[in-house]
């Protein structure tokens, strides 16, 4: 009898209990992976499942009376990735170093669309993993926390403080992070102008 061969009939027989788990795992990531890749175009509906996870806990918190702190570590993650999700891919202050497109500054500039430093999947995936850890952390009695005016006010502060730089940023650069209000160019347009280009 060939080793090769021995050692390949013993080992498709048994597995161990890590190699299980580890293969489990592996085909439960590919089975989530699936799934969220076929959730990206169903835009709405991501959000509204994001509305709902983010009223639960909202009213957990609320029916509960505690939870601040994870309230306030929660804000601040959400600042943080708003912040992401409202700023440029490439940061105009630092393009001059770089050799990178840059964003049109007048109405004659080439329009290019704006990409975001965290796209929207990505923004919302996270916004909504971190409101589905921050339920199952209520459950938590260690993690209570009953004074809520502190940490509120701690969170205004910051999130108007950070606000408030990055529209100063937006105002500078004169960047938009939505499409709405932005020049659109139709094929219609263009073959009119030229029509009208060879007229005499």
């Amino acid at each position: 009898m060939d080793i090769n061969t021995a050692g390949a009939g013993a080992g498709t027989g048994d597995v161990t209990p890590s190699g299980a788990f580890c293969q489990w795992t592996s085909s439960a990531s590919l089975s989530f992976q699936h799934f969220l890749d076929k959730t990206t175009p169903y835009l709405l509906y991501r959000w509204i499942a994001f509305f709902f996870i983010a009223v639960l806990y909202v009213v957990r918190v609320y029916l509960v009376e505690g939870f601040y702190v994870i309230s306030y570590a929660l804000g601040i993650y959400l600042l943080n990735l708003l912040i992401g999700f409202l700023s440029p891919q490439v940061d105009p202050e630092l393009q001059d170093l770089s050799d990178g497109p840059t964003l049109p500054t007048r109405e004659t500039d080439e329009f290019r669309p704006f990409v975001r430093r965290l796209p929207e999947f990505k923004f919302w995936y996270s916004i909504t993993k971190a409101f589905c850890i921050a339920f199952v952390l209520t459950f938590f009695s260690v993690l209570m926390c009953l004074s809520f005016g502190r940490f509120s006010l701690y969170w205004v502060v910051l999130f108007t403080l950070t606000m408030r730089r990055q529209i100063r940023h937006m105002l500078k650069y004169k960047y938009l992070p939505f499409s709405f209000g932005k020049q659109r160019y139709d094929g219609k347009k263009a073959a009119s102008s030229e029509s009208e280009d060879l007229l005499p």
